[in-house]
Parts: C-alpha cells; structure tokens; sequence
C-alpha cells in the first residue's frame, strides 16, 4: 500500500519530526535542577532543533505535504506546529501562498508580508537588527492572541486575529473550511503540547523552551533575510540566493537550492538539483547570486552584489 505521495526520502523528515517532539518531552521530564550549563545545554538543542525544523521539515512539508492521506498530513501539520510553535497551515498561508507569489518584493506597497525591504527606507532592506530580533518578539507575541483565537474566539472576524489571513484563505467554500479547520487544529495542539510541558516541568517550559522558540524564530529571519539579501525581486531567476555545498545540502534535503525552489515551489525537493540543470543556461543569462556559505551564516559573505540597487538604477534611467 502507497503512504507517501512523492517519495519514501521523505519518511526522514517525518522520524525527524518524532525525534523533535520526543527529545522536547525528555529533555523536559529530566529538568530536576538548574545550572547554566545545563541551561545553555537545553537551549541549544531546543533552538537547533526547531530552526531546522522551519527552516527545512516544516517549509517543504508546506510546500509538498508528504502523505497521500489527509488524516496523515493533518496529524504532521498538529505534530510539527508544537514542534516549532507556529501553526503549519498559517505557514503554508504566508509562506506558500504569499511570500512564493511576491518573491520578496520591493514594490509600492510591498505584497510579500515577509519581504526583507518591509521597514527599510529608500528601496533598501530593512536592517538585520529589525528584521531577524523584533520579527522574532513578534512571532512569539502572537502566538498568544492565536491561541486564545482556536480556543475562544473561534466564532469571531477572522481578520481581527490573523491580519491579512482572510486573503489568503481559499475563497473555495470547501477549502475554506477545512484551511480554517485545520488552523484551529495546529493551535490547538499548540495550547496542548504548551500545558503539556509545564506539567512535565514549568521551569523548563518557561526557561527554555519558551526562550528556544524565540532564538529559533530569530534564526529563522536571519536565513530568510540572507536567501534574499541583495537579489533582484523582480527577476524570477535572479530573486533569491543559492548555496551549493554539498553537505549542507545533503544534511538540509537540499536546502540551499532556494533559487531553484523559488522558480518552482511545487517541485519536491529531491528534484531541485535537476531543476539547477534544466534551468542553467538562463541562470547565464543574467547576473545572479550564489553565496559561498549558508543563508544562516550568510552576513559572512561580506562581498555580495546589491542586485536590487543596479536594477533600480536601470528601472530610474529608462523612467528618465
């Protein structure tokens, strides 16, 4: 009987995903006493592992969902949403269906609600400081008014507790429905796993792993912000930033392919160093950026081209 709708590769991801929700709920139960190395210890391992599960479980499973089944997928999405501490259907909303539409616009307005140039002034990026840390202390905030939202308010305007959901919503009844259905789901896992660990062990939860989630979603900004830093929005093949090292792509499903994944966000991940090939005579074609580190470490590439800045300065002269 077929399980996987795309590969049996993606069962990885899937026991990475078990181990992330075990390794939280052990590391929870043996917190009997504090030190700052134990702390530091629980930090880090918490932090590491709910970086990578956004960064790369949690984003392709949004974009490829790995179950025929939609019992299946549901139960991933609730799994992984305690996991990360965000819903996977909200994910998939602003991600899939906003940030892969607008590839990081710089335009007047901005549409991707996640563009690196959103609070930046003059056509630039928005600093890193603002960007990854105050981006972070939003996403934790908000985890509140979302979960009190599937508890209690789940009858009131959608729009007044996710801004901006009510457009990306299926405008299918049917699909509406079970895109709603399943938001309120993750949250509510979210609100279970959440009283779930400060049972196990409140200190923990309040000195850890809330603490983790945090450097987890300030992370996560500082890998976006560098898939993005300097590329050209508005050209489909020089819109974000590769990285082809072969172990960090092999560790990563591939991850660093992040141009190739903008071209095609529907193209399962397995397939994206094929696409780098297809596609490589018009990767030629223009000026493009690939980084000789990783997104998460990629204020390192101290030399980077501001693509954005030349294409503006074009799009100034044909306006003159």
């Amino acid at each position: 009987m077929k399980i996987w709708r795309y590969s049996t590769k993606d069962s990885i991801m899937f026991i990475f995903s078990l181990l992330n929700i075990i390794v939280s709920i052990t590391l929870a139960f043996y917190w009997d006493y504090f030190s700052i190395s134990n702390w530091l210890f629980n930090i880090a391992i918490i932090s590491f592992m709910v970086t990578y599960n956004i960064i790369v479980i949690s984003h392709f499973f949004s974009h490829t969902p790995w179950f025929i089944s939609p019992a299946m997928n549901s139960l991933v999405s609730m799994l992984n949403s305690i996991n990360i501490g965000q819903s996977i259907q909200a994910y998939q909303l602003t991600h899939v269906r906003n940030h892969h539409k607008y590839h990081n616009d710089n335009r007047d307005p901005i549409k991707d609600s996640s563009s690196t140039f959103l609070g930046g002034k003059d056509g630039k990026h928005n600093t890193l400081l603002n960007y990854a840390i105050l981006g972070g202390i939003k996403t934790l905030y908000n985890m509140i008014p979302h979960m009190l939202w599937a508890m209690f308010l789940w009858r009131k305007p959608f729009s007044q507790y996710d801004h901006g959901f009510e457009k990306l919503i299926s405008k299918v009844e049917v699909n509406k429905k079970k895109e709603l259905i399943q938001l309120r789901l993750d949250r509510l896992a979210m609100v279970a796993g959440l009283i779930f660990f400060f049972i196990l062990s409140w200190q923990w939860a309040l000195l850890c792993y809330l603490p983790s989630i945090l450097v987890a979603f300030i992370l996560v900004n500082i890998q976006n912000y560098y898939e993005h830093y300097g590329a050209n929005p508005e050209n489909q093949f020089s819109n974000s930033v590769s990285y082809y090292g072969k172990l960090y792509n092999l560790l990563t499903f591939n991850d660093g392919h992040h141009q190739e994944h903008h071209i095609s966000g529907s193209t399962h991940w397995s397939l994206l160093p094929k696409l780098r090939e297809r596609y490589a005579s018009k990767f030629k074609e223009q000026e493009r950026i690939v980084s000789p580190v990783p997104a998460i470490v990629g204020f390192l590439h101290r030399k980077r081209k501001m693509l954005h800045k030349t294409q503006g300065s074009k799009n100034k002269q044909k306006m003159n």
